[in-house]
């Protein structure tokens, strides 16, 4: 089983990274772009598509039973077990934007349970990757999250869904600046959760985010030695969770936040 997940880790490592070549081909060239809308704050590009269409094809070729959920195309249903879940190109905003925070999203699945997770960053030629019970790495080098207690020693990565109550974003960042903290946002999720599981951020908090934007980011963060809510293996990779990801000795305060902006979500 350790050998087949470190098959699928560098698989996935490697086609994250050629699927980020393809990525930057376009963002270097935005001037010839197709952008649509689809909803508010919800761009979608022809990069998007492309990108993603490149990712499935090289898994359906080499992993041909396995299924895959990804953002831009429906569903394929396997007979494995294994999912791939994928993002490619999370951050579109950003990407068609010219800001270079983007990133490309592999997750694998098995049962529901993150098994592999890899997040690739072509602009800095970044690529954080994690198998279940391996550490987790980035560009060779294992990585921790960080060992604060306490909000007032970095920043928490927030994120903004459209599938949650905008109010409940701003009672959160209020609680954290009330707590002596800073809060960072940089419009990639799955960016932000890979920089919480190196330290970099103390921790990543949101609402509601899909399974290609989370899974890969949330077992890096594990893998990372840092804590999770754990997500409920039946239902997250159809409905998304509630991400609370970050350092060991920071996760219960992280909480503490959550219940207090988002407790009431159901309400409003």
């Amino acid at each position: 089983m350790t050998h087949d997940l470190d098959d699928r880790m560098h698989f996935a490592i490697d086609l994250a990274q050629r699927a980020g070549e393809l990525g930057l081909k376009y963002f270097r060239d935005l001037d010839n772009l197709t952008i649509e809308s689809k909803g508010h704050q919800d761009l979608v590009s022809e990069a998007d598509r492309e990108v993603e269409l490149f990712i499935r094809a090289a898994i359906a070729e080499a992993y041909p039973q396995d299924g895959i959920v990804g953002e831009e195309h429906a569903a394929v249903t396997g007979t494995t077990g294994h999912v791939w879940v994928i993002d490619p190109i999370d951050g579109t905003a950003n990407f068609v934007r010219g800001i270079p925070a983007w990133c490309v999203v592999i997750a694998c699945a098995r049962n529901g349970e993150t098994v592999v997770g890899v997040i690739h960053e072509p602009s800095t030629d970044e690529t954080f990757y994690a198998r279940l019970g391996g550490g987790a790495f980035l560009n060779g080098k294992p990585i921790k999250t960080s060992n604060a207690a306490s909000l007032s020693e970095g920043s928490v990565g927030t994120g903004l869904s459209n599938r949650a109550s905008t109010k409940n974003v701003v009672i959160l960042i209020t609680l954290i600046l009330g707590e002596g903290g800073v809060f960072y946002r940089n419009a990639s999720g799955a960016l932000m959760l890979a920089y919480a599981a190196s330290g970099r951020l103390l921790g990543y908090l949101e609402e509601h985010m899909n399974a290609w934007d989370c899974l890969a980011g949330m077992l890096l963060v594990e893998e990372a030695g840092g804590t999770v809510l754990k997500p409920d293996p039946k239902t997250v990779i159809r409905q998304g969770t509630q991400v609370i990801a970050g350092g060991r000795n920071i996760f219960p305060k992280l909480r503490m936040l959550c219940t207090g902006a988002f407790g009431n979500a159901a309400s409003t």
